[in-house]
């Protein structure tokens, strides 16, 4: 076999000695004979089923989500009292042993002493303190690459007004989708308590494909009307054009509004099209927004904490870090190739990905 083939491509020897030559799986099975290739399509329809069996798995999965996060939801509130000051959580609650707890003990003598230092040279008022966690949805969304690339400055001042994000799923019965929920405290910007994103899935093998199914994925989701005070929508910008009459030659400034970057977009998703045609662009954003919701989704509202204070970041970019060096080390044995005769080892050979990677 040619080394520079990908490892999807397949090659049949040539009995006659000439050069071996890409074929394909429909053209292998047309090779097969009759009776072998019957057998092959009794096994494809077995296949079929196990397809169907395994999208029942899903659905009872999806279920299981639906009883846990019922049990989630307690601890959850919890988390947006102390965020948003609503309850002060007791000595007990915020004992924490860290790995660093050393390293921030050194930390916090260092400051006791500079503001005994400070104390000294001037009488300072104090501090009211703050209340609850402040920033902490909207440091979350500055930290989060995915996050950051869709927060625009004038996005902001809004953010600091989100006081959580849940999960919710379907109900037994309805079709599987879950709804992100984004709630809001009393604001200047719009009346909405909450806005909402539902991400519609399916877990049923295609009918024109079916060995292509590898669990639910979203098929499409659906944002909300956001009601904006007057002037306080970021999602349009007002600019001012002059028009020139052909006739009279007089000039007159218009005003009109026109779409403007913003997080809040986000609400306002493109729509997936029935018949599946729709342009490079559409496809593009598209992905990119169940992306985004199976990431709050998966990783996001369960581990908040971890990523305000950017153990979770820590995490996703020690993994990366280390698939870039096992490619590193599979480049440089295909480049030792010629020194090392064991064959013990196969650069090509693919690395399992962690489950929580795998787009749903």
């Amino acid at each position: 076999m040619d080394a520079n083939k990908g490892k999807g491509d397949h090659v049949l020897q040539n009995p006659g000695g000439q050069m071996d030559r890409p074929v394909n799986f429909h053209f292998l099975e047309s090779m097969l004979p009759k009776v072998v290739k019957r057998r092959v399509h009794a096994l494809k329809r077995l296949q079929v089923q196990c397809a169907n069996i395994e999208a029942k798995f899903y659905e009872e999965v999806h279920e299981l989500e639906r009883k846990y996060a019922a049990l989630y939801q307690p601890l959850f509130d919890k988390r947006r009292d102390i965020v948003t000051g609503a309850v002060e959580p007791t000595d007990e609650e915020c004992e924490w042993h860290s790995d660093r707890e050393e390293e921030e003990e050194l930390a916090e003598e260092v400051k006791e002493k500079a503001a005994i230092e400070d104390a000294k040279k001037e009488e300072a008022t104090p501090e009211e303190d703050p209340k609850g966690i402040p920033e902490f949805w909207l440091t979350i969304f500055k930290s989060v690459d995915m996050l950051s690339d869709m927060l625009q400055e004038h996005d902001e001042p809004i953010l600091k007004h989100l006081k959580d994000i849940q999960v919710k799923f379907s109900e037994p019965g309805q079709p599987m989708s879950f709804t992100l929920e984004f709630h809001f405290e009393p604001n200047g910007y719009f009346n909405n308590a909450v806005l909402t994103k539902v991400y519609k899935m399916k877990s049923e093998p295609d009918a024109s494909d079916p060995f292509s199914f590898e669990g639910p994925e979203i098929i499409d989701c659906e944002g909300c009307q956001i009601d904006w005070h007057k002037g306080k929508d970021v999602t349009v910008k007002t600019i001012k054009k002059k028009q020139k009459h052909k006739g009279r030659g007089t000039v007159r400034t218009v005003t009109k509004q026109v779409p403007n970057d913003s997080f809040f977009n986000f609400f306002n998703p493109v729509k997936a099209s029935p018949d599946g045609e729709m342009d490079e662009d559409s496809e593009f954003t598209l992905a990119t927004d169940f992306e985004i919701g199976h990431f709050f989704r998966e990783r996001i509202v369960p581990r908040a904490v971890l990523y305000f204070t950017g153990e979770a970041l820590e995490d996703d970019e020690s993994f990366e870090e280390e698939e870039l060096e096992e490619g590193d080390e599979e480049e440089q044995d295909e480049e030792g190739d010629d020194d090392d005769d064991d064959g013990d080892c196969d650069p090509k050979k693919e690395q399992p990905q962690p489950a929580e990677c795998k787009q749903q």
